[in-house]
């Protein structure tokens, strides 16, 4: 299942804007090990590497394309090209950053407590997930594939919910002091179907790419109908595309 820098890099400004608003909730640090976990094409780490010089800085990713891109336009940041579930530190993390890449994970209760424990003593655990299963992006291309006319392979690979109830993070991230949010972003898309072309860059992802090039076009073009009757566009062009996201920020204690 690739990544496809290109296409992620599409809503560049939108993806990056939720993970800009955990970095500035995170508390004052003298950090001296930050991992970014998910990093991607490394924008983000880059920014956290900026504010905090000092600190070695690692970016986490499973996917080669987006750590050969991160490598090649971020050359101050150590990148590992290796899986979150097999990641682990060598000695205690002052910052785990993650934006929009935990929601891919099960067990979640086995991943948090297992993060926690690798923060030193008043490290900080920073987290955005996507927090929208319930909005049309997700319902719709759901209710397509459940109609059973998909090869199973596809119609299995939609992506589910696999978020908690924020108490069950702040209980699994303890003995810590927690924050958290949740916000909506009602993003301005623009061109043709661009609802479309936002989940293809993610969360519908590992269905494509499971489908051959005729049950691909079928599947298209259902979802762009039911996308384009969900989300019409404004006399204008635009069209508004409201987006939630959960936030955490737990320090250590």
């Amino acid at each position: 299942m690739a990544w496809d820098p290109d296409r992620y890099l599409q809503f560049a400004d939108l993806r990056t804007r939720p993970g800009l608003e955990l970095i500035a909730r995170i508390p004052d640090l003298e950090p001296k090990q930050i991992v970014d976990l998910g990093s991607g094409t490394g924008n983000l780490t880059s920014v956290i590497a900026e504010r905090w010089p000092e600190a070695e800085v690692a970016g986490i990713d499973s996917s080669p394309k987006m750590v050969e891109r991160a490598a090649h336009d971020h050359r101050s940041v150590a990148w590992q090209m290796v899986s979150i579930e097999d990641w682990s530190p060598s000695s205690p993390v002052d910052l785990i950053y993650s934006n929009a890449t935990l929601h891919w994970l099960d067990d979640h209760e086995a991943l948090f407590r297992r993060l926690r424990s690798y923060l030193s003593v008043t490290g900080v655990l920073a987290v955005q997930m996507p927090d929208n299963w319930g909005a049309p992006t997700h319902v719709i291309p759901q209710r397509i594939l459940d109609d059973g006319s998909w090869s199973e392979p596809a119609a299995q690979s939609m992506m589910r919910d696999r978020l908690s109830k924020p108490d069950r993070y702040r209980s699994w991230t303890q003995p810590s002091d927690v924050e958290m949010w949740r916000t909506t972003y009602f993003q301005t898309l623009t061109g043709v179907d661009p609802v479309w072309t936002w989940v293809t860059g993610s969360v519908l992802r590992p269905v494509l790419a499971h489908m051959g090039p005729a049950e691909r076009s079928r599947f298209e073009e259902l979802c762009k109908e039911g996308y384009r009757r969900a989300y019409p566009p404004a006399s204008n062009g635009e069209t508004t595309l409201p987006f939630s996201r959960l936030f955490l920020v737990a320090r250590a204690r």
